[in-house]
């Protein structure tokens, strides 16, 4: 029942220490994703918010299996450290407006404790324990409001329709029952988001976008101003979307966004300057191919959790919490869906620590995408809304209203 979920929830919140943010001239808010692949999402949308008026304190996880984790592409930024003491969280997300860290041993330990048994009692795929897995932690973060991304597709937890709106539903009602406002939007997750996999790779991709640089994939803009136009209203920081996105703009337009990212890297140990000069900090593969298609034509559709897997193969993610990442792998130029193919145009370039590992990399990419010559239908990035309410409204065309 949902009132049990509720209860489970707000003692796993109160295991440990929860955050009070008393005095902030603004609302504190964050956004949480259920993961994908090449889901950058979070460090575009942390210094939007901040410069918008938002207080994000953003308490991220470490990529498992074929998901990439936020901290993991902090952790790629040099000198960057993701595990500051709760007094230097708390100044940076002050004085900044935004922090991204990981998550601390007295927030919610009970949720590490039970997350630990779930793979060995089959809940891993129980949706009322996810729920209070996700909310414990924001819960415990002294949240004013918070927006859910729940991916749906080859490269989500949540690999049907169903699966996600059961989640988001579960979540925006459990969140209600705990005081915490919360809607969640259902987005796809049927094909690589934004053009790069891998960590030092998908941080360049987040500071171009910062930068002003128009997104190669129009997919990862519409996300990125979707979530924060939802974020923006819930938190009472714009009277409504379209005002919402005219904030937006002006953050990416003038910069305000860039130095909220570029501040929040330097007081958590980075480089200065580092929108400006990271492409030249962060570290690079030795070895850059391109990943050939297995024949000329369309990508018709895409295996999403084998391209996150060959980039786990790669060494740019971890199939177990303990082993190590080499944040320079991954890929770039990934094509998306629908799009052409052949010998000059590849479907991706492979950015490897040896040859061998580049080799394994295409031949897993290969097999991961179906090649044909008709498209027959577009899925939209944007399914679905759930509101406040619990209420779920599909897209119209790809558009929230």
């Amino acid at each position: 029942a949902r009132e049990e979920c509720v209860a489970l929830t707000e003692a796993m919140t109160r295991s440990g220490t929860t955050l009070r943010w008393d005095g902030l001239p603004g609302p504190v808010l964050d956004k949480h994703s259920t993961g994908g692949v090449g889901d950058k999402v979070s460090l575009i949308l942390a210094p939007i918010i901040a410069a918008c008026g938002g207080f994000v304190p953003m308490i991220s996880g470490r990529g498992l299996g074929h998901t990439g984790g936020t901290l993991d592409k902090m952790a790629a930024i040099p000198g960057y450290r993701t595990d500051p003491d709760l007094d230097t969280f708390r100044r940076v997300v002050r004085e900044v407006g935004c922090a991204i860290v990981g998550q601390t041993d007295d927030l919610a330990p009970a949720d590490r404790r039970l997350y630990a048994i779930r793979d060995v009692t089959a809940t891993v795929e129980s949706i009322p324990l996810i729920t209070a897995s996700i909310l414990s932690k924001k819960l415990a973060e002294g949240l004013s409001a918070l927006v859910m991304d729940v991916k749906v597709g080859s490269g989500a937890f949540a690999d049907s329709d169903a699966t996600a709106r059961a989640l988001a539903e579960s979540i925006v009602a459990v969140a209600g029952g705990a005081g915490l406002p919360t809607t969640a939007l259902i987005t796809d997750m049927d094909q690589v988001l934004g053009t790069t996999v891998g960590n030092a790779l998908e941080v360049i991709e987040a500071i171009d976008f910062l930068k002003g640089f128009a997104a190669a994939d129009h997919r990862l803009r519409d996300l990125v101003m979707a979530l924060a136009a939802e974020i923006l209203v819930l938190g009472q920081l714009a009277t409504s979307r379209a005002d919402a996105l005219q904030k937006v703009d002006a953050s990416l337009t003038f910069g305000s966004a860039a130095s909220a990212f570029d501040r929040m890297v330097r007081m958590l140990g980075g480089p200065p300057d580092f929108v400006q000069f990271g492409r030249k900090l962060l570290p690079r593969a030795p070895v850059i191919r391109p990943c050939p298609p297995p024949a000329a034509g369309r990508i018709l559709s895409m295996d999403v959790r084998a391209i996150g897997l060959a980039v786990v193969e790669l060494g740019g993610g971890r199939r177990r919490a303990s082993d190590a990442v080499n944040p320079a792998v991954g890929l770039t130029d990934v094509r998306p869906r629908y799009a052409w193919v052949d010998e000059s145009i590849p479907v991706a370039v492979v950015h490897a620590a040896t040859d061998d590992a580049a080799d394994a990399a295409i031949a897993t990419i290969q097999r991961a995408v179906r090649i044909g010559e008709r498209v027959t239908s577009v899925r939209p990035t944007l399914r679905g809304r759930v509101d406040l309410s619990g209420q779920f409204m599909p897209s119209k065309d790809g558009r929230i209203e």
